[in-house]
């Protein structure tokens, strides 16, 4: 972020700017919609959505400083835009432009959410970092069990946006330089405790799944359900050519300055253009005019024409991508190579197993649990295997040794045949990658289970 921080400036403040004046003219000289309410639009249409892109460029390979450039604007946008909003709503209402105070928002709000995200992560590092290291941690295990961290960690970025929108700033920044830190405190603090901070990251992957899927659930419902309005949707068509100006002129503006205040190749420019996609924080902004004293066809007007945005957005790249950018490895081809290794990684390990000395019945059980990891197990053997959990008594201490000594050989088998496939097949390196994860998280799940 600190090597970016020029150019994270310029593409929140002074392009955010240039595509909300391109937007405007657009509108007013080409639809005829008024200047204020064409300012509204445009402001409506600056802030783009980080989730989205990474949605619409799904199996292509985007050029990485372009990704990278579209990620952090997204981050970082969204200030601009509610500031700008603001300002075209108090031109709509007040009938004139006052460019001072809303200079004085944008530094308050934006620098004001950079503070408090900033005081608030090292609040909340230090208090982490304290439970962390607390002689109650290792004594009597209070914190060790991971609940209070597993509670505090998905709970933060909730916690820091709430605090800087009850200070009148951006939540949102202030989420993101939390955020900064936050990521810098978890590169040094992963083997304190390396089992809560890996439930934490893994509960964090969940509720990021869960909520992407949300927004765009909750994006589709409103869409449809603005449309199906007939109050909302106005015979006129200006809403539909309205719509069309925002994306072009947005489209142009982050094209053309791409091009000649980034330097970027054409290709790169086009990507960098089509890739500002607009989702969830689009319609939120939408909605809130109807909150504010601009009258109701206006409204409508509004909600309709970013909605023709949004779904230009979304179509346009998801078409263009694919006629311009190379298909990353194809999941069919990538698949087949991870089963075909994964294959011969476990028939390694059962071949070590049947070797050493071990009592059938262990062997026999640590041979099922080798084969399910290659889905080489029927129904059943399944019902099997159930059966003879339920008949026998508890291991001994002295078997469930034993036991665990047969995984550990195991696992160090396929890792062993995992490194030598890495050294000879360097394209599929992140394939093996994700393998050896898997061997490490059956040892986790092992090894927890016998202890229980």
């Amino acid at each position: 972020m600190l090597r970016h921080f020029k150019r994270i400036i310029s593409m929140t403040v002074i392009m955010v700017i240039l595509c909300a004046v391109a937007a405007t003219v657009f509108n007013h000289w080409l639809v005829g919609i008024s200047l204020p309410l064409s300012f509204i639009l445009a402001a409506i249409s600056t802030p783009t959505d980080a989730t989205a892109s990474a949605a619409v460029s799904n199996g292509r390979v985007l050029p990485n400083p372009e990704n990278k450039y579209l990620a952090l604007k997204s981050l970082f946008n969204d200030a601009s835009g509610i500031i700008l909003l603001n300002m075209g709503i108090l031109w709509y209402v007040n009938g004139y432009v006052n460019v001072a105070q809303t200079g004085e928002d944008f530094l308050y709000s934006a620098g004001g959410g950079a503070l408090v995200g900033l005081l608030s992560g090292l609040v909340l590092i230090g208090l982490r970092q304290a439970m962390f290291r607390s002689r109650v941690n290792f004594l009597n295990n209070t914190f060790n069990s991971g609940t209070p961290m597993k509670v505090l960690y998905p709970m933060t970025p909730f916690a820091v946006y709430l605090v800087g929108e009850h200070l009148g700033v951006s939540g949102i920044i202030a989420v993101v330089c939390a955020g900064l830190l936050h990521n810098v405190e978890a590169e040094r603090s992963q083997l304190i405790n390396p089992v809560v901070y890996y439930d934490s990251v893994r509960l964090n992957v969940l509720i990021e799944e869960v909520l992407n899927t949300a927004v765009f659930v909750i994006l589709g419902m409103v869409l449809v359900r603005t449309i199906a309005d007939k109050t909302i949707v106005i015979h006129s068509w200006r809403w539909l050519v309205a719509g069309l100006m925002l994306y072009v002129a947005n489209g142009l503006v982050r094209y053309w300055y791409a091009r000649l205040a980034m330097h970027r190749p054409k290709l790169c420019s086009l990507v960098f253009s089509l890739g500002g996609v607009y989702g969830a924080v689009t319609f939120a902004l939408a909605f809130t005019v109807a909150q504010t004293r601009v009258n109701r066809p206006d409204f409508n007007l509004v909600l309709m024409a970013e909605c023709v945005l949004i779904v230009l957005s979304l179509l346009v790249p998801t078409i263009v991508f694919r006629l311009i950018l190379k298909p990353t490895t194809t999941d069919t081809e990538l698949e087949g190579e991870v089963t075909k290794v994964r294959q011969a990684m476990v028939n390694q390990a059962i071949a070590r197993i049947k070797q050493i000395y071990l009592p059938e019945d262990l062997r026999r059980r640590v041979l099922y649990d080798l084969n399910a990891q290659i889905a080489n197990t029927t129904t059943r053997q399944f019902i099997q295997e159930v059966r003879q959990v339920v008949a026998k008594p508890a291991l001994p201490i002295e078997q469930r040794q034993l036991l665990e000594e047969a995984y550990r050989l195991a696992f160090q088998e396929e890792r062993g045949y995992l490194a030598m496939v890495t050294q000879l097949e360097e394209k599929y390196r992140p394939a093996m990658t994700s393998l050896y994860r898997e061997i490490i998280m059956a040892k986790m799940v092992i090894f927890s289970s016998n202890d229980d």
